[in-house]
């Protein structure tokens, strides 16, 4: 997949939920128009006099989301879980070492079984049917054989394409989205051993926003995609590979919604070092997240949400620098509480009961928009595949935003 895919958008057709519940938000203005201009009986006028007597004591925060417009920008951050643990590559110490740490990864991803969770993923989609859904370790898998145990990436047999398999999985619910952008981030492969011989097995990662292409540009458009790696990366090193650097990157685009215009960045942050996790996030402040648009940042921060969960004494405060830096958590503004915790499941995806423990995964708003509701996506034992998978080692977060109104 290259570094960057903008689709078509001009060949959008017309239709959508979002138009639809526009006409009816109109609908609605216009007929309450009506009953006022009709005039209303003396009771009825009472209530009315009394209604607002009780928006005007209404907290500050109620006020304000009635400043909001009725367009309804609705986005989803989904991280698709790459299938296994790494960490075993990383911490071989000879060449066999790496073929069993290969071998067991591999068959890691095998069991997770992308193409099945897959349809567990397509169908939240549908079902909260967003106008932009940011995905994070959307990965590729391919093989050689036989192996030629080079440690330079050059495998191109695919095994699993995760886009393409959701991206076919999504078409067959009817809907329709499109990669607008994407970056590259690490690259890597290792030789496992099957039953006739080593084959090379090669890793690429990606991070991609995918928008809806079944709406006229004037109700939803995206322009000025916009992609790159951080210059900060975490880099192990191995006796036997060399230098591993775990590359990871952003994607951004401007999203306009009946002529209202915010950024939207989608990210996937350091998980293992606090120092590079905070650079990179300042990467983000002063690159892509520095407009005067107002900003909708979507993805897996690596950062739990003020304390929520169980994270380490070390977990960095890159949530905290990002709240003080003047973003507003989509879920704490809307459910007023601590909790909506996102990752934890087993890395086989086995675990009968939801094993989430911390909030990684995130919806932070800054700027003239705001989020009037927030929920989670695939932690519930009802949201597993047929064979009992979760549908990632992730919750998925999804909100509903609205632009100010000036």
């Amino acid at each position: 997949m290259d570094d960057m895919l903008v689709s078509d958008l001009a060949k959008r057709l017309r239709g959508g939920s979002t138009r639809r519940n526009a006409l009816r938000g109109l609908a609605a203005g216009t007929i309450a128009g009506i009953a006022g201009a009709t005039g209303l009986d003396a009771a009825n006028q009472g209530k009315s006099r009394r209604r607002k007597q009780r928006r005007e004591t209404r907290p500050r925060q109620v006020r304000r989301e009635s400043e909001l417009s009725f367009a309804a920008l609705k986005v989803m951050t989904r991280n698709l879980y790459l299938g296994a643990d790494l960490a075993p590559i990383f911490q071989a110490q000879n060449a066999q070492q790496v073929v069993v740490a290969a071998t067991r990864i591999f068959a890691m991803v095998q069991a997770t079984n992308f193409p099945e969770r897959a349809k567990a993923m397509a169908a939240e989609i549908a079902a909260a049917d967003p106008l932009l859904v940011g995905l994070q370790e959307v990965t590729r898998w391919r093989s050689q054989t036989p192996a030629d145990f080079r440690p330079q990436p050059n495998a191109e047999d695919t095994e699993y394409d995760f886009l393409a398999i959701l991206l076919r999985e999504l078409r067959a619910r009817d809907r329709h989205y499109e990669p607008v952008v994407s970056v590259r981030n690490s690259d890597a492969e290792a030789p496992r051993a099957t039953p006739t011989g080593h084959q090379d097995i090669r890793l690429t990662d990606h991070d991609v926003l995918l928008a809806r292409t079944d709406l006229p540009d004037r109700v939803f458009s995206v322009a000025n995609p916009q992609s790159a790696n951080f210059a900060d990366a975490l880099t192990i090193p191995n006796p036997v590979i060399g230098d591993i650097t775990i590359r990871r990157g952003w994607v951004a685009a401007d999203v306009t919604l009946q002529g209202q215009t915010a950024r939207v960045v989608n990210t996937h942050l350091e998980p293992s070092h606090p120092g590079i996790q905070v650079a990179q996030a300042e990467e983000l402040l002063a690159g892509p997240m520095d407009t005067p648009l107002p900003v909708v940042l979507i993805g897996d921060l690596n950062s739990a949400a003020g304390g929520v969960g169980s994270p380490s004494p070390s977990d960095p405060p890159t949530y905290d620098n990002l709240i003080a830096a003047g973003f507003t958590d989509a879920w704490t503004a809307t459910r007023g509480d601590r909790a909506g915790e996102t990752w934890g499941h087993d890395e086989d995806l086995r675990n009968p009961e939801p094993h989430l423990s911390v909030r990684f995964d995130f919806i932070l708003t800054r700027g003239d928009i705001a989020a009037s509701t927030a929920n989670l996506v695939g932690e519930k034992p009802g949201d597993r595949t047929p064979s009992g998978l979760w549908p990632s080692d992730h919750a998925g977060v999804w909100a509903v935003l609205h632009f100010r109104e000036s």
